[in-house]
């Protein structure tokens, strides 16, 4: 165990399109059957949470046991690094007994750190600035739906400028799909993140969700207050007023279009029951594709 990793799973950004479309591919062969067997035999993955979890935990192990290897949970309070043991010490020594790490964590600088560290493959399985592997499996949803080139996709993002915006906006730099932002004044993506996708891809801040929404095959959005926001709940629901995802607004998005959403999901704030419970919602397919991906990244990332 511990061998010299080839690569990580931090940021879409850091990676070429051909790449991303690859995993995506390896995803779909995975989901079908057309790749079987127990290929992570003795392969061990450990999965730090400092964040709880529903889809990220249980896609990881079940996909890890699936493919014949064991998933270790790590929680924040039964370990060493939730008691201040250094990122580097615990970056080192986890090399030593695995062949993989995820991290689910609140700031971004903790992963960065954990990789450069590890001698093993690090994957993000959220953090407050990105959240690659939700895009992709969202990404899996839209190939389904609409077929292979998802440089054809025009997606509509209504609501916070948070992870799930980011992640977006670097899937769309290196995808070259058409992204429609719609944030409340205040709100916006990371100005660093939103500049790098406008000058790589055909990306655009709107001025209303429904501008957002006009002819999008996908239209998605995530709650108004993440894990650590709580306290911001009421001013939250006060700003993003006129940003939850409705029957109006996806009559405004192209015919066949669909809605996505990550989960967990607030009935009556950023959708509507009638969307997400309605017949061009895919948010369980959506959920399921989080297993095929991690399974993808899994097989790919490990020797």
């Amino acid at each position: 165990m511990g061998s010299r990793k080839a690569r990580d799973f931090i940021d879409l950004a850091e990676h070429d399109g051909g790449y991303l479309l690859h995993l995506l591919d390896l995803a779909r062969r995975l989901k079908v059957g057309r790749i079987t067997g127990r290929l992570l035999e003795g392969r061990c993955l450990a999965m730090i949470f400092r964040k709880s979890s529903t889809r990220t935990r249980v896609s990881s192990e079940v996909g890890m046991a699936q493919l014949g290897g064991h998933a270790l949970m790590i929680a924040d309070r039964d370990s060493q690094m939730g008691r201040g043991e250094s990122v580097r010490d615990t970056a080192r020594v986890l090399s030593r007994y695995v062949d993989a790490i995820l991290i689910r964590t609140f700031g971004h600088d903790e992963v960065v750190e954990l990789a450069r560290d590890a001698s093993v493959p690090v994957i993000n399985g959220l953090t407050d600035l990105l959240h690659p592997c939700q895009v992709m499996a969202d990404l899996l949803t839209a190939i389904e739906e609409f077929g292979d080139d998802v440089s054809g996709l025009r997606v509509a993002w209504i609501g916070d400028g948070n992870n799930m915006a980011h992640s977006w906006l670097n899937a769309a730099s290196r995808l070259g799909f058409a992204l429609r932002l719609a944030c409340p004044p205040g709100y916006g993506p990371d100005p660093q993140i939103l500049a790098r996708a406008r000058a790589a891809g055909d990306v655009e801040m709107v001025d209303t969700p429904a501008d957002a929404a006009a002819g999008a095959r996908v239209v998605t959005t995530d709650v108004w207050a993440s894990m650590g926001q709580e306290d911001e709940q009421a001013a939250r629901e006060a700003a993003f007023a006129g940003y939850c995802v409705d029957e109006a607004l996806m009559a405004r998005a192209h015919p066949s279009g669909i809605f996505l959403h990550c989960l967990p999901a607030h009935r009556g704030e950023e959708v509507t029951a009638a969307v997400i419970d309605g017949k061009r919602s895919r948010v369980y397919r959506e959920a399921e594709n989080r297993l095929h991906v991690i399974k993808a990244i899994l097989l790919d990332l490990i020797p």
